[in-house]
């Protein structure tokens, strides 16, 4: 006769064992392998959740800042990162467009603030993401040393004739970066009766440039420049000491007579990505750092060798009590 191990079995007490046993081994089995399936669904990396474009504005603390986010938002989130190299204003076109998620650092811009956030309602801040900025006019250390009131505005003219150059003619030279940079330099030269011309470098580059050769061949320099930026850890530069700034004394651009305002700044993300963007947007809403953390950063980009990529790693591996609450559970 044939054996039966399923309900309703009525064979000896060794077979009806043996029946019980190979049940309770099965159930077991199930059970393990639900625990294993529940277990790898917990192990599996994250799922890649599309592509987050991220404007590239043309200074090392920006694109710092960029590096380490992409980093996080690739090896913590399993996002793909389009980096795109843009000005300030372009990339705020950028948002209404489409071809911009993420604007990582933003230096007021009021203007545009009010035309894609208020008006057009295409972009929405992120918040602040922690440094500190600081926009004025500076000379080496070793031009204070010698011309101790030079850092007084009111006494730029009678050092005029120090800062001349073939691009100035008769007039000082006023060094700019980027003529897309945010800058009241002309309307600050023409409005305080200075005897200097606004010359544009052409970039944050060619700015330190300028800076180092001024300090170590002692020539004299009066530059727009700002902080975060790393090479205030490498070379004297001070401030000079323009009228202060009060709340509205730079509503209107062509009429400013004050100095630049303290900056916190912020990140930008168009409205779509604020809406879909789940946990990148998570992401880009939680990051914040100081000064001397995005300085590092950019330090190792500019002067050890590392590309952004190299250096954002490096700081992370670091630094993961900082990040760590960035990232979304």
């Amino acid at each position: 006769m044939a054996l039966s191990d399923g309900p309703g079995f009525s064979g000896s007490p060794s077979n009806r064992s043996a029946g019980l046993m190979r049940r309770r081994l099965a159930a077991a089995a199930a059970a393990l392998l639900l625990l294993t399936a529940c277990s790898g669904e917990q192990e599996r990396p994250p799922a890649t959740g599309g592509t987050v474009k991220i404007a590239i504005n043309g200074w090392a603390g920006y694109e710092a800042s960029a590096a380490v986010l992409s980093r996080l938002l690739t090896q913590e989130l399993g996002y793909q990162v389009r980096k795109v190299p843009l000005n300030e204003a372009e990339s705020w076109k950028g948002l209404e467009k489409g071809t911009v998620d993420v604007i990582v650092e933003n230096w007021g811009r009021e203007a545009e603030k009010k035309t894609y956030i208020e008006e057009k309602k295409v972009a929405v801040s992120a918040g602040r993401n922690g440094n500190k900025g600081a926009i004025g006019w500076y000379v080496p250390q070793w031009m204070v040393d010698r011309y101790p009131d030079i850092t007084d505005w009111r006494q730029l003219n009678k050092y005029a004739h120090l800062f001349k150059t073939n691009k100035s003619g008769d007039l000082g030279q006023l060094l700019d970066g980027d003529p897309s940079y945010v800058t009241n330099d002309e309307a600050l030269v023409r409005n305080l009766g200075l005897r200097y011309k606004v010359v544009y470098a052409g970039s944050e580059k060619a700015l330190i440039d300028a800076a180092r050769r001024a300090t170590q061949q002692r020539t004299p320099l009066l530059m727009y420049f700002y902080e975060p930026q790393w090479l205030f850890a490498q070379t004297k530069l001070v401030k000079i000491n323009l009228p202060p700034y009060a709340i509205g004394c730079d509503a209107r651009a062509a009429e400013v007579k004050c100095d630049y305002p303290p900056y916190l700044l912020d990140k930008i993300v168009s409205r779509r990505f604020a809406d879909t963007g789940g946990r990148a947007y998570e992401l880009v809403r939680n990051f914040v750092w100081t000064n001397d953390q995005q300085n590092a950063v950019a330090n190792d980009m500019t002067n050890n060798g590392l590309n952004a990529d190299q250096a954002a790693v490096k700081w992370i591996k670091a630094n993961r009590i900082v990040w760590k609450d960035w990232v979304p559970g």
